[in-house]
């Protein structure tokens, strides 16, 4: 048997696929994301990869790694296949996420915040994956083809720190551009929980996926998270309806990189 590349750089990452490799016949966890905004600004690979788990390195595009602010609403949420739980099952969830590439050359992201507007849900994902959830004040409202979201964190901190978002939906994109497909296919999360990197994958139907403007942006859950202010205008702004997605479980550790 073939050893395995000792550093995380020594394989060449998967190709970028519309379309999830492969289905998860017993899932560990459902939800669906309703109404998701995804704002996305370049940043240095340098400021990125410091903030990466063991054994993965950013997953660059044209040389430039990339931060992702993605708000949405959390819907129907259920585990080993249960149907959604009352209340707990649906809320509002605003993301700091990045991207990684792992030594067997898994693409995904990397959350480094995922605030939530009910407090069990961001205890469970805490303490049961050690996912950096946040519980914050949040709202979300439509109005014709205007969509805002609010927030402002409440524990564990920094306290105060949200976004206020606003959105025009435009023109649904028949085909999107290789940037477009880089930053929404993304069929797995690394994430350090316990002292080990895991991977989970996750599968979900094609992006159905909107041009939109950005009308008003004020947030700091960007540099709350660790990163710099991002520097000029967004380099991608999307709108998506949503999808259905399912999580396998985990796979890993990962070996260091």
């Amino acid at each position: 048997m073939p050893s395995r590349p000792a550093a995380a750089e020594a394989v060449t990452p998967e190709a970028v696929t519309p379309d999830p490799p492969g289905s998860i016949d017993r899932p560990l966890l459902t939800q669906s994301w309703l109404d998701v905004a995804l704002v996305h600004w370049a940043a240095d690979p340098a400021d990125v990869a410091e903030l990466l788990p063991a054994g993965t390195r950013p997953d660059t595009f044209g040389g430039a790694a990339h931060v992702g602010l993605i708000a949405f609403r959390m819907h129907r949420v259920g585990w080993l296949g249960l149907p959604s739980v009352p209340y707990l099952g649906g809320f509002l969830e605003t993301n700091v996420r990045l991207y990684s590439v792992d030594g067997d050359g898994r693409r995904g992201v990397v959350f480094r915040s995922m605030d939530a507007s009910r407090l069990i849900p961001v205890l469970m994902g805490r303490i049961g994956f050690g996912l950096p959830y946040l519980w914050s004040r949040m709202s979300f409202r439509r109005v014709g083809d205007i969509v805002l979201y609010t927030g402002s964190r409440r524990w564990p901190g920094p306290r105060g720190a949200g976004n206020r978002m606003a959105l025009r939906i435009g023109e649904r994109i028949g085909e999107p551009t290789e940037l477009e497909h880089f930053l929404t296919a993304r069929w797995g999360l690394h994430n350090a929980s316990f002292g080990r990197t895991l991977f989970l994958r996750n599968t979900h139907p094609r992006w159905p996926l909107h041009r939109a403007e950005l009308l008003t942006c004020d947030e700091d859950l960007v540099t709350a998270a660790g990163l710099p202010a991002p520097a000029g205008d967004p380099v991608s702004v999307l709108y998506s309806p949503g999808v259905p997605a399912r999580f396998g479980l985990p796979a890993g550790p990962l070996r260091a990189g």
